[in-house]
């Protein structure tokens, strides 16, 4: 029997399906939960029908794993407070069940100010948000896991891009599904960026040294440090002018007008709660990580945002049939 076998919670997220291919890649054995298993099918994954929010489904396909990763998260925002942690106990209840390693991908939310501008591994968790408070009560669930005998691996990484994340920060930046004709600026400071594939590859490295982690290990992953807020809006003004022969526009998103709007959309409420992550340069130390890798998996910045904008269908077609 395969001793690397996975069941993967948020298959058709960006970071889980990313994670899957990387997995498949290396010879793992992989599952996934899916509501909907004949849609999300892919080559050499083994789907199972069900809910995260559903116990019993959850126990049935981790039967035999010894990894879990949880990658689901409530869609659009909504609902954080009923769903976030039922899904994550329901995990751990399969994780005990088969003595399985939990690998969460984390996040800023669990920070505050008072950790800016670098945050450590150790830095403490003050949350200014409510999806803050409750990731960092996920992050207190998953250490008693390990204090009890499991083991747990957080790798927390900045924004995701990526050709098949279609629900991120970075599609804020440019509409999917159109050229680029104009670019819409977030912020003005220092941000951290994480590029999916990338980010696939090092969680399938730490995994694969899983044997010589302690029962918690925190990791950060550095990816792309945007130093100004316009590095990556540089690069991508470069490729559309490479694919239109004009230069986009340059806008700037209407955090003003996010408050208002907030009092009738929940998602759009959410949404206003992470400003503060854009009004103050954040960076995370990686130091850990290097520690135990050597060195993190890293595409250039051009080629990664050319093959994101190519899988979001935001060049011409010319040029995405060559990509």
């Amino acid at each position: 029997m395969n001793d690397n076998r996975v069941l993967i919670l948020g298959a058709t997220g960006g970071i889980g399906s990313e994670l899957a291919k990387q997995l498949v890649n290396d010879g793992w054995d992989v599952s996934a939960l899916s509501r909907h298993p004949k849609l999300s099918a892919r080559a050499a994954i083994t789907y199972k029908h069900g809910d995260a929010m559903d116990a019993q489904a959850v126990v049935d396909a981790a039967q035999n794993v010894n990894v879990i990763f949880h990658g689901v998260n409530p869609v659009g925002y909504k609902n954080w407070a009923g769903l976030a942690l039922p899904m994550l106990k329901n995990t751990l209840l399969a994780a005990k069940a088969n003595q399985a390693t939990v690998v969460l991908p984390g996040t800023l939310y669990n920070y505050g100010p008072d950790s800016f501008p670098l945050i450590k591994e150790d830095s403490p968790q003050h949350p200014k948000t409510r999806k803050g408070a409750i990731r960092v009560q996920m992050e207190q669930l998953l250490a008693e896991y390990a204090a009890s005998g499991g083991q747990v691996i957080i790798i927390r990484a900045g924004d995701f891009f990526g050709p098949s994340a279609k629900n991120t920060w970075f599609t804020q930046l440019v509409k999917p599904g159109r050229t680029i004709t104009k670019i819409v600026q977030l912020g003005h400071v220092g941000h951290q960026w994480a590029y999916l594939p990338d980010l696939a590859k090092t969680m399938a490295l730490v995994l694969a040294k899983r044997a010589q982690l302690p029962a918690f290990s925190n990791f950060h992953f550095a990816g792309y440090w945007d130093d100004d807020g316009k590095q990556l809006i540089n690069a991508i003004a470069d490729i559309a002018f490479q694919d239109r022969g004009k230069r986009p526009k340059l806008g700037h998103f209407p955090w003003w007008l996010v408050p208002s709007l907030g009092l009738f959309n929940e998602t759009i409420y959410e949404v206003a709660e992470m400003r503060y992550l854009w009004q103050e340069s954040v960076r995370m130390d990686n130091h850990q990580l290097l520690e135990l890798l050597g060195t993190e998996p890293h595409t250039p910045l051009r080629q990664a945002i050319e093959q994101t904008l190519s899988g979001l269908g935001c060049l011409s077609q010319i040029n995405q049939s060559k990509a």
